[in-house]
């Protein structure tokens, strides 16, 4: 005997995807990344990325490329607002706001940008899983499925000269990230870049999960590796800055629901 007939499966035009939105003028477009950011520099501070006053997200307003917004020098991630943002230009000088900013931030950050065109965003900061690894001078190996994102799309800066002041060091280390998405600083930390701050933040996150789960691998034994193959499936699958920016989502509405103070 059989149960009666289940109801049709809605359509699915009628399901919610979210999806980058697009924007109508640079202003909404402005508006927008300053909202990511001032979202993204909160949850950093929720995380504990946040070391003193160093760590800093930038991104490239939509008008003037070769200037980027950044959160004030000394200022907690955890109280940053969107009208707290700093603009300033590649030469750290402030454009528009009431703070100075973090001049080490400029000096890779502004680099970064100039190389990477199709950069919004870069994020750094001084976590702890990821200045371990940097210590190490190692990579991420492809043992998960979330670093498998990053397999052979990340690079190891190995150098270690102090805190960057000059724009040589910059640019030494936007070329060796290259064209990729992060990169390992020896005896620093991570620097992550995306196409828009939601996956720059994204990869920056998941980038540090990922080298603590190395870690913890290998206090524990040792790792199995995923074989090349499907290593480069899974990151052709899920190493793109879309999926970062779908995975972020979630985020985004729990920072901008729990603390919508960060909008104004």
């Amino acid at each position: 005997m059989h149960g009666p007939t289940p109801p049709r499966p809605l359509p699915t035009d009628r399901l919610r995807f979210a999806m980058p939105p697009m924007h109508e003028s640079l202003d909404d477009e402005r508006r927008h990344r300053k909202e990511r950011l001032a979202g993204a520099l909160r949850l950093f501070g929720r995380l504990g990325f946040e070391d003193g006053v160093s760590g800093h997200i930038t991104a490239r307003d939509p008008e003037y490329s070769d200037c980027f917004w950044v959160n004030p020098f000394g200022m907690p991630f955890k109280h940053v607002t969107v009208g707290d943002l700093v603009m300033a230009n590649g030469e750290g000088q402030v454009i528009e706001g009431r703070y100075h900013v973090n001049q080490a931030a400029f000096t890779v950050h502004a680099q970064v940008h100039a190389a990477r065109p199709d950069v919004v965003a870069v994020a750094h900061c001084h976590s702890v899983h990821g200045r371990a690894l940097s210590a190490l001078a190692d990579l991420l190996d492809p043992i998960t499925q979330e670093s498998c994102a990053f397999y052979e799309d990340h690079a190891l800066y190995d150098a270690y000269s102090g805190v960057a002041v000059d724009a040589e060091e910059g640019r030494r280390i936007a070329s060796a990230l290259g064209t990729r998405k992060a990169l390992v600083l020896r005896n620093h930390g991570l620097l992550t870049v995306g196409d828009s701050v939601d996956a720059a933040a994204w990869w920056f996150l998941s980038m540090e999960r990922s080298c603590q789960v190395q870690l913890t691998a290998r206090a524990a034994g040792r790792p199995v590796l995923i074989d090349h193959k499907q290593a480069v499936a899974t990151r052709e699958q899920l190493g793109g800055d879309l999926v970062a920016w779908i995975n972020y989502q979630p985020l985004w509405q729990d920072i901008s629901r729990s603390e919508p103070d960060l909008l104004s």
